[in-house]
């Protein structure tokens, strides 16, 4: 018999009755009921309910035993009588009687607990992860991670793609975010950067010749956490195509999202291919976020018309002055006590907003503090344009069209949410395309590029000669699932000129695209095929199976919201010789315990 185990703790059933076995794992939960002692025995495969009798030698060994040893026991396999059958266990038909028990390890007074949630804070979990790790609904989502990174991986190679893996010690690159340097030994004062993304290194791969590429790989960004970001590293779904257009790329990878998606759905329901495609100015307008929860069935209305010269004077000014009205027309909510209206308001004040005004439809006519100031064909020609009526309202954002379409989408998920209007147990996926290639930048009073510069203008050249800059739509694209932003990608772009001539638009003479991204340049000139690609966040995608909103639920070994490794005491002070190794000096800021 093997030193450890015969069987797995998950793996016992019926038909293996009267075997002898050995199992070990960690104690999991202890059950004194008098004439038999009980012990549930865990492991990574599940939890086999182990029992003792009162009479047996072993008895003070296993009573002395703390949650969390780890033992290793021996006994014959019983079937549990008819009414002592746990049907939420898949070993629930049968338990080990104990004949032997050896400790492998004894378990000192646990910080927290594994066998129940406790609703520890997450300072105590981070800290103690190894044990956060036991803990069933952790342990899950862990396994589930490794399970949806092998589905990924496996039907990527079934698409045609080839997995390379780029550097991680590289030069330092403007992609947005500040870099983690890394100081060189051998290269007194100069550093390597770790990656943001393989981005260069993906396009250099399809420069070189190869035509499909993946990877799961690491990025690092030292910026600041939030729910669906972890500070210091992330991995992402990384791919890039040769000779393919914006459909073929969205071809390539729709199937293995969906695929992956269905696998692991439990039961949820999956949007069908080909996913909806969503021109960036429809998506602002409409749901006032290029990250949509399609979920969500408001679908936000331009009501600007309707107050144009109208007796509602505040409105009226805003759309003379070249503002806009958002509408965010809900079905059914008339019906909601005046309380909830109320609170709408209370809440856009909390968003620093004035208010949140309305407009409801009930069978004796429409009614709220806007309705006063409208005529009837004005709240007629609303109705209208908002598709609602009887029992329906209207709520209201205006202001310059950016910040009216930031408001109302904020407005529009709150209102999804308070009402129960969002159905949990869907994925509804989207593309958001044709982004525009610049924006006008207010602070810089300049035209500056409004997303990726690589990517490839609409249009290509001709397009930035002859069109207003602004005008320009870029081959970009986001991939979103439930108003999460899952990956953006684009068609490159891999012609020199249009690049040296986007840049030049944005500002930037031709000696800033040579220093800053030379080997890129340098490539391109040399023969480059028309490329694209793409990167989902493979921790996202976790997250959203899983069925929680917080990515730490999904890692194995996360850091905080300080980017602090609590566990291992990162980021740490390093001796003096191993400054002088990489020739640092420190020079810290004299508030040093402010920052901390």
């Amino acid at each position: 018999m093997h030193a450890y185990r015969t069987h797995t703790c998950g793996e016992l059933r019926a038909d293996t009755a009267g075997q002898e076995v050995r199992l070990s794992g960690w104690v999991h939960r202890k059950r004194d009921h008098g004439n038999l002692l009980f012990v549930d025995l865990r492991d990574n495969y599940g939890l086999t309910q182990c029992v003792i009798d009162v009479s047996s030698d072993l008895l003070g060994l296993i009573e002395g035993l703390s949650l969390e040893s780890v033992i290793t026991v021996t006994g014959k396999v019983v079937k549990r009588s008819a009414e002592t059958i746990n049907p939420n266990l898949p070993t629930g038909e049968v338990e080990v009687y104990i004949s032997e028990c050896h400790v492998q390890s004894r378990a000192e007074p646990l910080p927290m607990p594994v066998n129940q949630d406790a609703g520890y804070p997450e300072e105590i979990r981070l800290k103690n992860r190894f044990l956060d790790l036991r803990r069933e609904e952790m342990h899950r989502n862990i396994l589930l991670r490794n399970a949806v990174i092998q589905s990924v991986r496996r039907r990527m190679v079934a698409q045609g793609f080839s997995e390379f893996q780029t550097p991680i010690l590289t030069a330092s690159s403007p992609e947005g975010a500040r870099d983690f340097l890394v100081p060189s030994r051998l290269h007194p004062g100069q550093f390597y950067a770790l990656p943001q993304a393989p981005q260069q290194f993906k396009q250099l791969l399809m420069i070189s010749g190869f035509d499909r590429y993946f990877q799961i790989a690491p990025c690092f960004r030292d910026e600041d956490a939030r729910a669906d970001r972890s500070p210091g590293e992330f991995y992402q779904l990384d791919f890039e195509m040769s000779f393919v257009t914006q459909e073929d790329v969205f071809q390539a990878i729709e199937p293995v999202l969906h695929g992956v998606f269905e696998e692991f759905a439990n039961g949820r329901e999956v949007s069908a291919m080909p996913f909806p495609q969503i021109p960036y100015a429809e998506a602002m307008l409409k749901y006032g976020s290029d990250k949509p929860d399609l979920r969500n069935p408001i679908e936000i209305v331009d009501v600007s018309e309707a107050f144009r010269g109208s007796d509602f004077k505040i409105f009226a000014k805003l759309v003379d002055g070249g503002a806009v009205v958002r509408g965010i027309p809900v079905k059914g909510a008339a019906a909601q006590p005046r309380s909830f209206f109320d609170k709408m308001n209370s809440w856009a004040q909390s968003q620093g907003q004035p208010g949140l005004g309305y407009i409801v439809w009930r069978e004796d006519g429409a009614a709220g503090p806007i309705a006063k100031n409208l005529d009837e064909a004005r709240i007629a020609q609303l109705a209208d344009i908002a598709g609602i009526g009887t029992g329906d309202a209207i709520f209201f954002a205006a202001g310059k069209a950016d910040d009216a379409a930031k408001f109302a989408g904020t407005a529009r998920t709150k209102i999804g949410e308070d009402l129960g209007l969002i159905d949990e147990n869907r994925f509804e996926f989207c593309w958001i395309v044709d982004f525009p290639m610049f924006e006008y930048n207010e602070d810089l009073k300049k035209v500056d590029f409004s997303h990726n510069p690589f990517s490839m203008p609409q249009g290509g050249m001709e397009a930035l000669e002859t069109q207003d800059p602004l005008s320009i739509l870029a081959y970009q694209y986001d991939i979103v699932c439930n108003g999460i932003e899952l990956s953006s990608g684009a068609i490159r772009n891999h012609l020199p000129e249009v690049m040296y001539k986007a840049f030049d638009i944005a500002g930037y003479g031709p000696e800033v695209v040579d220093t800053r991204f030379g080997g890129m340049i340098n490539a391109l000139k040399l023969g480059a095929p028309p490329h694209g690609g793409s990167a989902p966040g493979i921790d996202r995608i976790v997250m959203l199976l899983a069925g929680t909103t917080n990515i730490r639920e999904v890692i194995a070994f996360p850091m905080n919201q300080m980017a602090q490794d609590l566990m291992m005491g990162a980021p740490a002070p390093v001796s003096e010789r191993q400054l002088q190794d990489v020739h640092i000096a420190l020079d810290l800021p004299a508030d040093l315990d402010a920052l901390d």
